[in-house]
């Protein structure tokens, strides 16, 4: 199942710096990994924002459920998750 993800980060100022920095590592590293098994195939950048759109290719909704919410940036996320189908006239 194909969804588009938009996520919204945003990290309190509050965060120290060195944490934000260890969180943002992991952050990198997991979703990297999710990228090379094909389940996160597609992520782009929002010019201008701290914010991406992207496509996740997983067996179910719970499945996404678990792989986002175990983001270490999930804490600090606003995500909006939109299923995805064929369209008829897609050749």
């Amino acid at each position: 199942m194909l969804y588009l993800v938009h996520m919204i980060v945003d990290i309190p100022d509050s965060l120290p710096a060195e944490e934000a920095a260890r969180i943002k590592a992991e952050e990198k590293a997991y979703s990297q990994d999710l990228q090379r098994s094909g389940k996160w195939p597609h992520i782009w950048r929002v010019v201008g924002q701290y914010a991406n759109y992207s496509v996740f290719d997983v067996e179910s909704n719970e499945e996404l459920h678990n792989l986002l919410s175990a983001l270490p940036l999930f804490p600090y996320m606003q995500i909006s998750v939109t299923p995805l189908a064929t369209h008829p006239s897609a050749i």
